[in-house]
């Protein structure tokens, strides 16, 4: 807590000071002209106070009001963020603040203000997420309650029911993938670190993730090309990092074409192990890259039905390296396929006096190369 410039020279409550510092809350008191004479730094960080002056006019109201009948008030405000040229507010960030605006004495107001930013964003997020879980459930549980009508229809026609029942087949695969991925995504978004994480062999994580990718890869006539380097070791739970690499790997094939290959690379760089996944696929559009780790987001809608995915895939990605200290990227150019990278810490300290590490069976290539893995096996 410390006095504004410019402060008025009219003195706080005595012991008023001692007790505003402690408060958690960002702090700012007023004299009678409106003159801010002590803040807390998260005031001007917040850019709720510019030259000894309150910036936004809502809060200027419930001064004033406060002033003229003495009555606390308190009210949830949605402000801009700072100071632009045009004025506050104009093209900046928008802040959802708790305002609580009390007399201090007989000549001071005081401003106590929380901010609630972060609880609006996270609830607006929870309510979307069970808005889209609750449309994409729709689907599957509609087209399994029309197939097991049709089967009833048809129950005379043995050709029919066993057409019919192969789609309920489906459609149940569907369903039982998309529970699996929203129950996975939750439990990653409550747990948020991870509690005891143990040293994972990323080799065996990449090996076991290609393995699983495999019966897909050859139905839909597809190589993986795979290059680990040796001794890459992390810290993290192992079965989520194969769900990530499985995630990217089943993307790849998904959105590749046939007789196409998908190059999948591990290797350390600079203290932080990279794994690239390359395809030579459909790729995706510059406005739409940005948005394909959002929650059941889709690029191509009908693409995903065919293929049984459920748009959650790359977000869990995304959440499963940030569990475990990492990032996902990716680089993609339409008709040309994409390049996804995880970054994870490495678990390996740097030994000056180390040996050599073997040389491994194929270069290991950059992000931006990867893709010469792919054109170039």
């Amino acid at each position: 807590m410390s006095p504004a410039a410019g402060a008025s020279s009219a003195p706080l409550p005595i012991g008023a000071t001692d007790v505003l510092t402690v408060l958690s809350s960002t702090v700012i008191v007023v004299d009678r002209s409106d003159v801010v004479i002590q803040s807390s730094p998260s005031a001007s960080a917040y850019g709720l106070v510019r030259r000894s002056g309150l910036i936004h006019e809502d809060i200027r109201n419930l001064v004033r009001q406060v002033r003229d009948d003495h009555v606390i008030r308190e009210e949830v405000l949605h402000v801009s963020r700072g100071w632009t040229d045009q004025g506050p507010g104009v093209g900046a960030d928008r802040l959802v603040l708790s305002v609580r605006v009390a007399p201090l004495g007989q000549r001071h107001i005081l401003i106590l203000i929380q901010d609630r930013t972060h609880e609006q964003r996270l609830e607006e997020v929870r309510r979307d997420f069970v808005a889209n879980v609750s449309h994409e459930l729709k689907t599957p549980v509609g087209g399994l309650s029309l197939l097991a009508e049709a089967v009833l229809d048809a129950k005379d026609d043995p050709v029919a029911v066993e057409r019919f029942a192969s789609r309920m087949q489906a459609e149940a695969r569907r369903l039982s993938k998309l529970v699996t991925d929203v129950v996975d995504l939750t439990r990653l978004q409550v747990a948020d670190v991870l509690h005891e994480p143990l040293e994972v062999d990323i080799g065996a994580v990449v090996r076991e993730a290609v393995d699983n990718s495999t019966v897909l890869a050859e139905g839909n006539d597809i190589a993986l090309d795979t290059v680990i380097a040796p001794g890459l070791r992390t810290f993290g739970d192992e079965d989520l990092l194969v769900t990530a690499v499985r995630n990217l790997v089943t993307n790849a094939i998904n959105y590749s074409g046939p007789g196409t290959r998908v190059a999948v690379r591990a290797r350390e760089r600079d203290g932080t192990i990279e794994i690239v996944v390359a395809d030579h696929g459909i790729g995706i559009p510059p406005e739409e890259q940005d948005r394909i780790f959002e929650r059941f987001y889709r690029v191509d809608p009908a693409r995903s039905r065919a293929t049984g995915g459920t748009g959650l895939g790359l977000s869990i990605v995304k959440h499963i390296c940030a569990t475990h200290g990492g990032s996902v990227s990716v680089w993609s150019q339409e008709g040309k396929g994409s390049t996804f990278t995880i970054r994870l810490p490495s678990g390996v300290e740097p030994e000056d006096d180390r040996p050599e590490s073997p040389p491994t069976t194929a270069p290991l290539p950059s992000p931006h190369d990867a893709r010469q893995g792919v054109t170039n096996p």
